[in-house]
């Protein structure tokens, strides 16, 4: 027996009785109905897939617009539906008429028992499928809001942080592209996130790609697709990250990174707005918003012939900088505190705090690596923190080496400092890993990192 529930609606109870017969047995509910005006009644009770319709109700009148009528009534009630037209007269045009509007097969007449038994089970797989795009879309609706509500916060109040915002403001309702500059860990993906979040296009997805981990040969599979069989690893067609975007918006972060070759094969798609995937001479067409971000000068590479031109023109209609965190005063301590709410949770420690000489400390530093650094020194102290309060000495910051840029120039104090951290940041703040790498206990370490106040 197959799944699915049938409504039967003709005004011939002898039609009715013989196929609620042959039916009966062949699918999961048959229900009959020889009144047409009971059709939005019957479908509100009931989830129905298909709907076998007659198109005259009236006796001596043929010309099937009862028919059509009530086909109208149902796909507008419920689009999805499959319905099934069936008559005694065979009229093309009515035919084409009714399929136009969305039936989805039409039968006459005296029937053939296993010629209709097919055409309804074509017609329930296609209800089928049509529910089951449905809720893909759904689910793709749901999830592309999920992933554009993800909680990105951009926190402090610094007069050169609202400028910039403000001009993220005005630039995020166009669609003009934009290019987002500035040093490494202060945060322009955040700001490519709120461009996006700002945008008409925040009911779709934004795409990230950090084209500086991208290897030259993955490069077109990556944003441009392939098909099945195009190369030796390419065992299923893929869409590239442009083609996921479409709609939405493509972060290219890190665009500095790109080798002068490639730089041309992007141009052209973002030239020509549209790509084709590798292995196929089909053109899919793309609507996306572009955002690029780097750290590096892109104009001095220009100069330099690293950097092409015109592709520098394409993709910074709009420059925004984001200002490093040692130009932003306050807003270090902000950041702080933000960052000590979410580690103090994370490790529950909720009653630590920091104290007035190691707030002076955070705002003496001049953060080179900015939020990112800020944010490895909260969840470091909050980790080995012993008390309540967090001090100066809780506090390992890289040493800031005031014109000292050769090593033989340093002495051994500072030479062990550096050591220490460069150890510390490769291990990603574990210090046990840390004092492996330099041959150290984990405790002696500890007392080191202590002593030299870092």
């Amino acid at each position: 027996m197959a799944k699915g529930n049938i409504l039967i609606v003709d005004d011939n109870k002898s039609i009715l009785s013989a196929l609620e017969i042959f039916l009966t047995p062949e699918f999961q509910t048959v229900t009959t109905l020889s009144d047409p005006n009971q059709i939005p009644t019957e479908l509100r009770k009931k989830d129905y897939n298909l709907v076998i319709l007659d198109m005259n109700f009236n006796a001596g009148i043929n010309t099937g617009n009862e028919g059509i009528y009530w086909l109208g009534r149902i796909k507008e009630s419920n689009p999805e539906i499959s319905v099934v037209m069936i008559t005694a007269y065979g009229d093309v045009e009515l035919t084409v008429k009714a399929l136009k509007m969305g039936a989805t097969d039409f039968f006459l007449k005296p029937w053939d028992n296993n010629k209709l038994l097919a055409t309804l089970k074509s017609a329930l797989q296609l209800n089928w499928s049509k529910k089951e795009v449905s809720q893909l879309k759904e689910k793709e609706k749901g999830l592309k809001t999920e992933i554009n509500r993800e909680q990105k916060f951009i926190v402090g109040s610094s007069p050169q942080l609202m400028q910039m915002l403000n001009m993220v403001r005005k630039v995020a309702k166009t669609d003009a592209n934009v290019l987002i500059t500035g040093e490494n860990g202060t945060g322009k993906e955040l700001i490519a996130h709120e461009i996006h979040r700002l945008s008409e296009r925040s009911h779709e997805v934004m795409v990230s790609v950090d084209m500086g981990a991208i290897t030259e040969t993955l490069f077109e599979s990556e944003l441009f697709g392939h098909v099945k069989g195009a190369f030796t690893d390419a065992r299923e067609n893929r869409p590239g990250k442009f083609e996921v975007a479409d709609k939405g918006s493509l972060f290219l972060d890190e665009i500095g990174n790109l080798s002068f070759h490639l730089q041309a094969k992007l141009l052209a798609a973002i030239q020509n707005r549209q790509i084709s995937r590798i292995g196929s001479n089909q053109t899919i067409p793309i609507d996306i918003r572009l955002i690029c971000a780097t750290n590096k000068k892109l104009e001095s590479m220009v100069h330099d012939g690293l950097f092409r031109e015109d592709l520098l023109y394409r993709i910074n209609t709009i420059q925004i900088e984001v200002p490093p965190l040692r130009d932003r005063g306050n807003d270090v301590l902000v950041l702080a505190d933000f960052f000590m709410k979410k580690y103090t949770s994370k490790y529950n420690k909720p009653s630590l705090k920091i104290n007035q000489p190691a707030q002076d400390k955070l705002l003496k530093y001049a953060w080179p690596g900015n939020i990112r650094e800020l944010q490895h020194t909260i969840e470091k102290a909050v980790i080995l923190s012993e008390g309540n309060v967090l001090k100066p000495e809780d506090f390992f910051m890289r040493p800031i080496l005031s014109g000292k840029t050769s090593e033989t120039e340093l002495t051994l104090e500072e030479m062990e400092k550096r050591m220490i951290n460069l150890a510390i940041e490769k291990n990603n703040g574990n210090l046990s890993a840390a004092a492996e790498q330099l041959g150290i206990t984990r405790q002696t370490l500890y007392n080191k990192i202590k002593k030299n106040g870092q």
